[in-house]
């Protein structure tokens, strides 16, 4: 992989991990003896978060981030020829379209990366878009996937150069043809304006997790409300199957005292049928007797 590769991947990543991921990559190339590759990834600034949501739109929506490119570029060359009408609203439209989807496609990657997508910071991301698009495909046009902060609208002196109609080239071009220059080291005044950039990410980035933790709290509170009134609920329910319970060992209690008592009366008309079959038995045994005497006198008196 080459080190212009290298460094692409580096603004892929989550914003958390860019700086470790660097550094390694720093020590790969000093230890492969490729030290100007290194001293370049080296001075590679960690992006604001508003440049990396930015940056992970261009890598990640490639098609739509090279349409506003090229809606810009047309509303340029509509700017040039003094169009008017449609010929002038159609590319102004078309950009107003793809900067939307890509405002929102940025919010959600905003919440995705948990950091606050506050109207600020999505203002930030449009203005960031809106100024790639008016350099659209020339020259020198920010490096797009690259970004370290926020990039200015191009000033009036600017604007009427790119008006002008300069040299113009394709996104892919433009691309190549900065990330083949050389990289100058910063002046003091780049320096310092590198500092001031750090110092405003580090601010981001404490409103930024502040936010977050914000966002947290609320989440937390709302999850112990609904903890409680769960927590009250299966309270009550186990009150209710407590007296419910209590109701049903009262009529088990009831329903066993009427067994016993049925059984008690069960063993007496037992007795009492056993005594009925002894003396039924005896009754029984008597007739048989009285029949035979009966038999006997008649016998007697036949004689």
């Amino acid at each position: 992989m080459t080190a212009s590769a290298e460094g692409d991947a580096l603004f892929k990543l989550p914003l958390a991990e860019f700086t470790p991921a660097r550094n390694a990559l720093v020590a790969k190339l000093k230890k492969a003896g490729r030290r100007a590759e290194a001293n370049e990834a080296k001075a590679l600034v960690k992006p604001s978060v508003s440049a990396w949501a930015v940056n992970q739109l261009y890598w990640r929506h490639r098609g739509l981030f090279d349409r506003l490119i090229e809606a810009g570029d047309r509303m340029r060359r509509a700017q040039v020829a003094q169009m008017t009408g449609d010929a002038a609203r159609e590319p102004a439209d078309a950009r107003r379209e793809v900067l939307t989807a890509l405002t929102k496609m940025a919010e959600g990657l905003l919440l995705g990366g948990n950091y606050g997508a506050t109207r600020d910071m999505l203002r930030r991301v449009t203005s960031t878009l809106e100024a790639l698009s008016s350099y659209g495909s020339l020259p020198d046009a920010p490096s797009a996937g690259r970004l370290s902060d926020d990039v200015e609208p191009p000033g009036f002196e600017a604007l009427g150069g790119l008006l002008s109609g300069g040299k113009k080239r394709s996104a892919h071009e433009s691309e190549a043809h900065t990330r083949s220059r050389p990289a100058a080291l910063p002046t003091k005044p780049a320096r310092a304006e590198q500092r001031g950039a750090a110092a405003r990410r580090a601010e981001e980035e404490r409103k930024s997790e502040l936010a977050a933790a914000k966002a947290a709290m609320c989440d937390a509170e709302r999850a112990l409300k609904v903890a409680r009134k769960q927590a009250e609920r299966a309270a009550a329910r186990l009150d209710a199957a407590a007296t419910h319970a209590k109701a049903l060992e009262g009529e088990r209690t009831q329903i066993e005292k009427r067994l016993a008592a049925v059984a008690k009366d069960a063993d007496a008309a037992r007795r009492d049928a056993a005594e009925a079959a002894a003396k039924s038995n005896d009754a029984d045994a008597a007739v048989t007797s009285a029949e035979s005497a009966v038999e006997s006198a008649r016998r007697r008196l036949q004689q």
